[in-house]
């Protein structure tokens, strides 16, 4: 890959990951100051958010806690932010959860409570329901990121075994009036998806969690079973009392992003293929169905001709059958390497946009022709990695990791492919 479609690459990614910015998109869609405020909120957008709520509301007397992922804190001067782990709770997590309960809970009736909600809340805000110790909550965590349940599947089986998830901490600030500002990571943008709902209807049912058990054939710890199997507390439903006095807007949706990104293209005067933003599945599969797309375009016989870039957003899913070191979007990019099989003047880029892919230090990776060579040159082979779920070793060695650190910001997956 030359060094120029590796730029080219990059930019498309870093406009995707500009144009979600809180720094910009919070102070878009807030109301008017008021005098005071109480802000709780979680994600790894979130402490970036409560920056931004701090510097447009600047004579707001404003309190509250933000909890964000480690690494992803930043400097705030009236609103406390906590870090703690992610993918998997910590104890940290467990502490804030509750000091965010507590602040929601001490809200009086003409009080305005603004929630800042991102994705990566669902793990951050870990609250297990009674009955339920904190250790098997985090193995329900663990189960569920190894079993290629889509994000929909996994935050209805966490909402049902949590005290804050699926509208229960909109239901510990009743009565108070409740904004819910939030950034989209999830395909479709359903708020009560995005860090499992902790400030809107849950539309799901215990019944549901347990069919994402059974589909998934997951091993639960005995209290969580018995929680499910008793069903005794079923989250807050549309229509609520608890819901009158809430309202919520949008900060930062994918679809802007993939905008974002299909400008920079156009400009350097490439035509857009826009696969959309709710793209699912398992993701070497949806990788290999994107070589043949790129392909169909090379041919001539696809939906543009190169020169052109194939756009997509959303969430996959990685089955894991390995132990190795990688995220979604680098076994994606194993999946199209693979499938194009050294095909020329064809390449990509796939990053998550909080610059985390998986547990590692990348947001994602780059693939070009030379892919496979450079793999057997380093004495690697992608059939390998994606046997093992070993994308990140792979990339690594060859030098074609996308390292962006934090982006305070999560919009979900953005992916590119360039077709010469």
């Amino acid at each position: 890959m030359t060094d120029s479609t590796k730029a080219f690459l990059r930019a498309l990614a870093e406009a995707a990951i500009e144009a979600a910015d809180p720094n910009v998109r919070v102070p878009a869609v807030l109301p008017d100051a008021p005098e005071r405020a109480i802000v709780i909120g979680a994600g790894k957008a979130s402490a970036a958010m409560a920056r931004a709520l701090e510097f447009a509301w600047s004579d707001t007397e404003l309190s509250g806690v933000v909890v964000t992922r480690y690494g992803y804190e930043v400097p705030c001067d009236r609103i406390e932010i906590v870090a703690a782990a992610h993918p998997v709770p910590d104890e940290a997590g467990r502490i804030a959860a509750q000091k965010i309960l507590e602040a929601a809970k001490a809200a009086g009736e003409e009080d305005l409570v603004i929630a800042l909600i991102s994705g990566g809340g669902s793990a951050l805000l870990t609250a297990p329901a009674e009955g339920i110790s904190f250790a098997d909550k985090q193995e329900v965590n663990r189960q569920l990121l190894r079993s290629g349940a889509d994000i929909g599947e996994m935050n209805t089986l966490r909402k049902h075994i949590s005290a804050i998830k699926g509208g229960r901490l909109a239901e510990a600030a009743y009565p108070a009036r409740l904004l819910t500002v939030l950034i989209s990571d999830v395909p479709g943008d359903d708020p009560a998806v995005i860090a499992s709902g902790p400030t809107v209807p849950d539309p799901t049912t215990f019944a549901d969690a347990h069919a994402v058990v059974g589909k998934y054939n997951l091993d639960l710890p005995e209290s969580v079973r018995r929680h499910l199997d008793v069903a005794a507390d079923e989250t807050p439903k549309p229509g609520d009392k608890v819901f009158d006095k809430t309202d919520l807007v949008f900060a930062a949706k994918p679809d802007k992003s993939i905008t974002a990104a299909a400008a920079v293209a156009k400009a350097a005067g490439y035509t857009v293929v826009d696969l959309g933003d709710q793209l699912e599945g398992e993701a070497r599969d949806l990788g290999a169905e994107h070589a043949a797309l790129a392909l169909q375009c090379k041919a001539g016989t696809g939906p543009a001709k190169a020169p052109c870039v194939i756009l997509s957003g959303g969430e996959t899913t990685v089955t894991m059958t390995g132990n190795g070191r990688g995220g979604r979007n680098t076994e994606y990019l194993l999946g199209i390497a693979l499938a194009l099989n050294g095909a020329a003047g064809i390449h990509a880029v796939a990053c998550d946009t909080d610059g985390v892919d998986g547990s590692e230090d990348n947001a994602g990776a780059f693939i070009g022709p030379d892919t496979l060579i450079a793999a057997e040159n380093s004495g690697l082979s992608v059939v390998d990695a994606l046997a093992t779920n070993d994308a990140y070793t792979l990339f690594e060695n060859i030098g074609e990791l996308l390292v962006t650190g934090p982006t305070f910001t999560n919009v979900n997956d953005f992916r590119a492919i360039v077709v010469l």
